[in-house]
């Protein structure tokens, strides 16, 4: 089942039980799915929706630090809320020492030494993790592995 076939789905379900928030959450993933899908002229691959995915969780978990900043407790528990619907459909994120061997693998592989290799690791390394762990996660463990 497509991950649009699946929100569909969702969709009809939250409508049946008067789910809003599940709802408005939903249609708002559905709308950048099918906005980027115009902007590409064709159907998304599992990757462009992978990534379309990454993007609403990093807007939500960019805001939920803004307003948790600005001691904005009504934002805080919405875009919680938020976050944790849009989590659903994302793949099962990787531990931390499941994504420590993976980045000790590709440092390998690339034959990476100093921290003047970290583009040539991350740009390895990102492909393999996309949608399954945190950029800025990903980021610090390069830089802990190459100094």
């Amino acid at each position: 089942m497509s991950l649009l076939e699946r929100l569909n789905t969702d969709m009809k379900q939250a409508m049946k039980n008067k789910e809003k928030d599940k709802l408005t959450v939903i249609r708002m993933l559905k709308a950048a799915l099918q906005n980027e899908s115009i902007k590409l002229g064709s159907e998304l691959s599992e990757e462009a929706e992978l990534s379309v995915l990454s993007r609403e969780v990093k807007q939500r978990k960019d805001s939920l630090h803004e307003f948790e900043k600005a001691s904005r407790n009504d934002l805080v528990d919405k875009v919680r809320a938020e976050l944790k619907h849009v989590e659903i459909y994302m793949p099962k994120q990787l531990s931390e020492e499941e994504l420590a061997a993976i980045v000790s693998e590709v440092i390998a592989e690339t034959g990476a030494s100093s921290k003047k290799d970290m583009g040539k690791v991350m740009a390895a390394l990102m492909p393999k993790v996309k949608g399954k762990a945190d950029g800025s996660l990903v980021n610090k463990l390069v830089q802990q592995h190459l100094s």
